[in-house]
């Protein structure tokens, strides 16, 4: 069975709302809509206080290279643009709009007919995709259209979509694929003609085989598709991980996939193409599971960007008297979030209600210099020299360590028999280091 070849770790997979269809969240009374949803620059605001505005109107526009386009996920009335904490705990600009019916843009195509023809051109299609605000959905938020634009000199050989969704509890991936294979199909058909490339390939974990046959046979009507299963093994679902497990090529440190002729998209970001340029509809909703070992309706929802966390907490049967402690997004790389009263954003891919006793951190230990963090770094790194370069300021070390090169899978500290806080270190140097990087490079 095809898996990356350095590293690894494999969390219990608790997917408790596998079985669960994708049930459409009900309209909230008000969003809180952050301008800033992508990796890179903030939007900027096109509306202000007062405005009437529809569901997939234009309400922040990304004017830098790389940015997104936001628009709103409601109709009703801006109440005002101001700052809102955000799941990090940080208060960021957004735009606050009281829900008032659900009035369309009457551009969006919202019949539920599979649309397969792909009338637009490579380069069309790199504009949609910029104009309706897609960004990547596998965590990043990386703004889709720059992806589909393959600098000079380099060239895409082949698209890689992710269907692993590694990390335990989370099912919206999964639920995507055996709900909406074809309109899925459709958008990788799309980003192949963005890029000029005959082959793709979807690559899934095989606790899914319900999706990996599923896949296989409706892969079947699309030439060019391929379906691989591949080794239960986290972080699959990491862009070079999964170019080493479906290719067999390994993207040099420092490097972008398109180094080896790979470019990867997320299923749910191939959905969202779709939606985007066949329907000429933006990126205003996704799935998003809500789960936990207590929690008493877990589930996968279609969800309006802006609705309050809180929302779908309640939908799901509220918090559980044992809960300890609200994480956005899973176990392994999500964030612990200080209030649920914050926004979904177009990154949240789940929410997971931890209980008390699974959410205390072990008080740690000194380091008994067991290698564990070695063995199963899947970048080669090593985790402990990194995390103690960082507790002690040395960062010119922690640089020379390739701490850059990290992708914050948290598969370290999840194996450390000490219960040292290793990613949390490893976080606050890469942190660091990006600073002086970015420093160096304005003298």
């Amino acid at each position: 069975m095809k898996t990356f070849k350095i590293g690894g770790v494999h969390p219990v997979e608790n997917k408790f709302s596998a079985d669960h269809r994708i049930e459409v969240l009900e309209l909230p009374t008000q969003v809180s809509i952050p301008i800033a949803q992508s990796l890179g620059a903030p939007s900027k605001a096109v509306v202000e206080k007062g405005d009437t505005v529809k569901v997939g109107q234009l309400i922040a526009k990304g004017e830098a290279f790389i940015s997104s386009n936001i628009h709103s996920s409601v109709s009703g009335k801006v109440l005002k643009v101001d700052d809102v904490l955000d799941q990090s705990g940080y208060r960021r600009k957004a735009v606050i709009v009281a829900v008032d019916g659900d009035e369309w843009e009457d551009s969006i195509d919202r019949s539920s007919e599979l649309k397969k023809e792909i009338t637009l051109s490579k380069e069309e299609i790199v504009k949609k995709v910029h104009e309706m605000g897609v960004v990547g959905l596998g965590g990043a938020t990386f703004p889709s259209h720059v992806k589909l634009m393959i600098p000079e000199g380099k060239k895409a050989e082949v698209l890689i979509i992710n269907g692993v969704e590694c990390e335990p509890y989370l099912t919206a991936d999964h639920r995507l694929m055996l709900e909406k294979a074809d309109e899925l199909m459709v958008g990788i058909q799309i980003l192949m003609k963005g890029l000029n490339v005959d082959r793709a390939i979807i690559g899934v974990e095989n606790n899914k085989p319900d999706a990996i046959e599923h896949l296989k046979n409706i892969a079947q009507n699309y030439s060019g598709i391929e379906v691989e299963a591949l080794k239960v093994q986290y972080p699959q679902g990491g862009e070079k991980q999964l170019i080493d497990a479906l290719i067999g090529r390994q993207v040099p440190s420092g490097k972008l996939p398109i180094e080896v002729g790979a470019v990867v998209n997320n299923v749910g970001t191939a959905f969202a193409v779709y939606e985007a340029v066949q329907k000429n509809k933006p990126l205003i909703d996704r799935i998003v599971t809500i789960t936990g070992k207590s929690v008493s309706k877990p589930g996968n929802y279609m969800v309006r960007v802006g609705t309050s966390i809180n929302e779908l907490i309640e939908k799901a049967g509220g918090i559980p008297a044992d809960t300890g402690k609200i994480v956005s997004g899973g176990p392994m790389m999500g964030k612990a979030l200080n209030g649920n009263d914050v926004p979904v954003v177009k990154g949240t891919s789940g929410v997971l209600l931890f209980k008390e006793d699974e959410a205390k951190r072990i008080e740690p230990t000194n380091c008994i210099r067991c290698g564990k963090c070695i063995t199963v770094c899947p970048m080669g790194l090593e985790p402990v020299l990194i995390a103690q370069y960082s507790e002690i300021e040395m960062f010119e070390n922690v640089e020379a360590e390739r701490t850059m090169d990290c992708i914050e899978c948290g598969s370290c500290q999840y194996t450390c028999p000490a219960a040292r806080p290793l990613l949390d270190y490893i976080r606050l140097g890469k942190f660091r280091v990006g600073q002086i990087i970015r420093n160096r490079s304005k003298k």
